[in-house]
């Protein structure tokens, strides 16, 4: 008897439907403050899941944040400091990120990839982060079960907690940003990773950071810091989640026109939807 092997059975690809189900059992603070921007824009890349090539200074961000990453590895392993070892990582990771994808560089490649570096090389001299500062937790994965309140599940990963349940989210970002305007911006970022933390924990952060690295022509590295997220900011938090889960289920996914348009990745899809 010859015995025959059968091929296993393929799978079939998820449906429209079977993104929106999965979408609203789980939440994360990104997926969130795109519903809360514009939700074509959010049915384009959650629904669809339309694939587009990184721009030159999401490209920029990422080489940035593994190295960061890396540094702060480094530090909770208490290895000494090296400049010429982080700087060799980033241009490692600088090409084998442009590997995965097609980057249009418009011949400014060689500018964007000197000032992601200057403005990490000047984070380095001018962070508020002492060398011997070990974090409690880095590039950490957590999630906050909210079914209880009638939620999703609430998905994230912490850039950095520093010693004394500090929350630090890193930003690389091409003009100097204006403190109070970060903090509203990223209100419903930072909130998220305060309740991921106190879930995780059981106990109340130290405190929010955002750390921008300016990539100027004169690098600069300006720190925000915030209190441990209110009462107020959290319940507007879960208003905000009530909103995306009753959106999605009745696929609310209207176009939101304004001045963010001009550098929208969809902006030929949304022409025409």
């Amino acid at each position: 008897m010859i015995a025959t092997l059968e091929r296993p059975a393929l799978k079939p690809e998820p449906t429209e439907k079977d993104r929106i189900a999965e979408l609203q059992q789980t939440i994360s603070a990104s997926r969130l403050s795109l519903w809360l921007g514009c939700k074509l824009k959010f049915f384009f890349r959650y629904v669809l899941q339309i694939k587009k090539a990184p721009t030159p200074s999401m490209h920029a961000g990422s080489s940035v944040h593994a190295v960061l990453q890396a540094w702060s590895m480094s530090r909770w392993r208490r290895e000494p400091f090296a400049t010429e070892r982080f700087k060799a990582l980033f241009n490692v990771r600088w090409l084998a990120l442009q590997a995965e994808s097609k980057i249009n560089w418009d011949g400014e490649e060689e500018a964007d990839r000197s000032s992601a570096w200057n403005a990490l090389a000047h984070y380095f001299q001018e962070t508020p982060i002492r060398a011997d500062e070990r974090p409690e937790a880095v590039e950490v994965a957590v999630s906050a079960d909210l079914s209880a309140r009638g939620l999703p599940t609430l998905v994230g990963v912490i850039d950095l907690v520093r010693s004394g349940g500090r929350i630090v989210d890193f930003k690389l970002t091409a003009k100097t940003p204006d403190p109070e305007m970060v903090a509203h911006m990223h209100g419903t970022q930072l909130t998220a990773y305060s309740l991921l933390y106190r879930d995780a924990t059981g106990r109340e952060e130290g405190g929010l950071e955002l750390h921008h690295l300016v990539r100027t022509k004169a690098p600069k590295c300006i720190i925000t810091s915030m209190p441990p997220a209110t009462e107020q900011q959290v319940t507007r938090l879960f208003r905000a989640m009530e909103s995306y889960q009753e959106g999605v289920a009745r696929q609310d996914f209207i176009p939101s026109p304004g001045f963010g348009c001009l550098g929208c990745e969809f902006i030929n899809e949304c022409r025409r939807h």
